[in-house]
């Protein structure tokens, strides 16, 4: 990683250089951001990467003093490129200093090695991003106007969303990802990238946080024990409580869904279309929503079952060679050497007849 010591250093700007030291280069790219916030020339342009743009101060009811609000623009792209370049440093740290020392003590195989690094850090973002959504749905107390962002920590925690997810795609290479691995890992990235640039764009903030929180919860169930389950294979009771809440949030996710764009939505003053107000509460857009994640809510649960049966079927087949491999011997036979005609019978070892008499009946 970008932070390591390496004893041999490959040729500057091949693809081993640039994957040692990716952490470094995009370091110096931040500081570069940053540093353009001391010069008056250059500060307009580098507070558009850093800082939350389009804010909107409003007079509420009830309230004296005027509250900030946050809308949506193209300004936004350069804050979600800077954060996915802080999203980059953030994941080279928890790779090299946590990740590493701890595959190093467990002596793992390739495959659970690269396995134990993906659960390591999707474990460590799902556990901030959980307290944090939690922290901002607690904090809702005012109704307002459905075109405007809540406040900047909702603003703030959907550029941030935005810019981890698409930060893992050029992770996918600079971890050197098996070939094998990466359709997985994109077919849910790209799921995360559309469907929470959607509930930004379309202004479904309340809506994308009920869901998303829940979400997270389970899917840092599921990783950390699968981190557990690396560190020791008799670890596996997490995975039963992961499979009972994965199959409780899929419901939850469609009831909120169904409620939300077939009973909340149509029901609502505003309705119509308008790219100025950000408003696009028709039927069109209601419809198209819902299906993504009917669809999505489908996929996952196909996902999951052939998971499971995948694993039960595993799990009869060593039990079944457990049993053939215990099961009692039968009874020894001895079978009888053929005398002339006499046709070859067999004998238990426990006929208790004489020899003299078998002798005399075999002739």
């Amino acid at each position: 990683m970008g932070f390591r010591k390496k004893n041999k250093s490959p040729p500057v700007l091949s693809h081993e250089f640039v994957i040692q030291n990716h952490a470094d280069m995009v370091s110096c790219l931040a500081m570069v951001i940053l540093l353009g916030l001391m010069f008056e020339v250059t500060a307009k342009f580098a507070i558009m990467f850093i800082t939350v743009q389009y804010n909107v101060t409003q007079v509420l009811e009830g309230k004296k003093e005027p509250v900030n609000f946050y809308q949506y623009g193209p300004k936004d792209a350069a804050t979600v490129v800077f954060y996915l370049l802080i999203a980059v440093i953030l994941h080279a740290l928890i790779q090299e200093y946590i990740l590493d020392k701890m595959n190093r003590r467990l002596h793992l195989s390739k495959t659970k090695h690269s396995k134990f690094n993906e659960s390591g850090q999707l474990a460590a973002f799902y556990l901030f991003s959980f307290a944090w959504g939690c922290s901002i749905l607690t904090a809702w107390y005012d109704y307002l106007r459905m075109y405007l962002l809540d406040s900047f920590q909702v603003k703030f925690f959907y550029i941030c969303q935005i810019a981890y997810w698409l930060h893992a795609l050029p992770e996918l290479y600079f971890q050197k990802v098996r070939k094998e691995d990466i359709p997985r890992q994109l077919y849910y990235i790209c799921l995360y990238v559309v469907h929470i640039t959607g509930a930004y764009v379309l202004n479904l903030h309340r809506l994308g946080l009920v869901l998303l929180v829940p979400h997270y919860l389970v899917e840092l169930l599921f990783h950390a024990s699968r981190l557990f389950y690396f560190s020791d294979e008799n670890k596996q009771k997490g995975f039963t409580l992961w499979a009972l809440l994965f199959v409780i949030a899929r419901l939850l996710t469609l009831t909120v869904s169904v409620l939300t764009f077939g009973f909340g939505l149509p029901r609502t003053d505003n309705q119509g279309f308008s790219l100025a107000e950000g408003n696009f509460n028709v039927l069109t857009i209601r419809m198209t929503c819902l299906a993504a994640i009917c669809l999505t809510q489908a996929w996952m649960m196909w996902k999951f079952i052939n998971f499971q049966l995948k694993k039960w079927r595993e799990h009869s087949q060593n039990q079944g060679s457990k049993k053939k491999t215990t099961s009692p011997k039968s009874k020894p036979y001895k079978r009888e050497p053929a005398r002339g005609g006499a046709t070859n019978g067999i004998v238990k070892s426990d006929d208790r007849t004489s020899p003299r008499a078998r002798k005399a009946k075999a002739s």
